[in-house]
């Protein structure tokens, strides 16, 4: 059986709190029978649970099981991928987000990090400017969404003085948070992170990782990761994922508290894997 307390950091203890069961309040998304397909290929199938709100949730499980494609439905990412649907419900603010018309909204209070940063092609402040500007910001509210949001990333202090050098500039690190300062900019409600940390070394991953943990408590995350370690450092609440053998989709194997998970999972495919028997 898995320790928890072997994978987490000392001084950070877990807390727990059953907001997040599903049928509990409050939550921020309520992820109710969900299916999803590319084309007539089915991805995921009745996925169920509830994430809470100003808390982290983690999605774990190996590669193909569709953590991914679940992060992506709950701002409608998907929709650029041609003969892509979602089935079932994701409720947010009272609204369905899979029936959902107002995606520029939608976009702006769920945004996403990437496993890559990108970059645009342009000074740190004006990738940061660039979407309070697409909104219609005016100069000062954008200058202050600048400043806030590269101080609530961790990023104020290294870059203050050479805001207009190319973000191009920055290290792998500090893309990421500056990706991170891009999606705070604009206000949202709730941050998407798949594999935020996959491609960093260790001491930029601890970074992001402390990043998380301070940001929760303003902002609900919901990450993917491949690092259990990750998972049990940073999460309040894992969903583990499998891909079903017989039929290839994904599935929701077990959902719960991070501690209750990763100690006493109650499936066995849990216990296999979090123990490295697969995966």
């Amino acid at each position: 059986m898995s320790n928890l307390a072997a994978y987490r950091r000392p001084m950070q203890s877990f807390k727990p709190d059953l907001r997040a069961v599903p049928g509990a309040s409050p939550s921020t998304l309520r992820v109710q029978g969900l299916s999803f397909y590319y084309g007539k290929t089915r991805a995921l199938k009745d996925v169920s649970f509830d994430i809470a709100d100003r808390r982290i949730t983690a999605i774990i499980g190996p590669s193909g099981c569709g953590k991914s494609t679940l992060l992506r439905v709950f701002n409608r990412m998907y929709d650029f991928v041609p003969g892509a649907r979602a089935e079932g419900k994701v409720l947010f603010e009272a609204e369905d987000i899979v029936t959902t018309n107002r995606l520029l909204e939608l976009r702006q209070k769920v945004g996403m990090v990437f496993q890559r940063p990108s970059p645009f092609p342009m000074s740190i402040q004006d990738n940061v400017a660039f979407a309070p500007r697409l909104l219609g910001w005016r100069r000062a509210q954008v200058k202050e969404a600048v400043a806030r949001s590269l101080q609530a990333a961790a990023l104020w202090d290294e870059v203050k003085d050479r805001l207009n050098a190319p973000a191009t500039s920055l290290s792998g690190g500090q893309l990421q948070r500056l990706s991170i300062a891009r999606c705070l900019a604009v206000n949202p409600e709730v941050i998407l992170m798949d594999e935020p940390c996959s491609a960093l070394d260790p001491i930029a991953t601890l970074k992001i990782e402390d990043l998380m943990v301070e940001l929760a408590s303003d902002y609900t995350i919901v990450i993917v990761t491949h690092n259990m370690q990750q998972a049990a450092r940073v999460s309040d609440y894992t969903a583990f994922m499998l891909m079903n053998q017989a039929e290839r989709f994904g599935e929701l194997i077990e959902f719960a508290p991070t501690g209750e998970l990763f100690n006493q999972p109650r499936d066995r495919r849990t216990e296999d894997y979090i123990t490295g028997r697969f995966g």
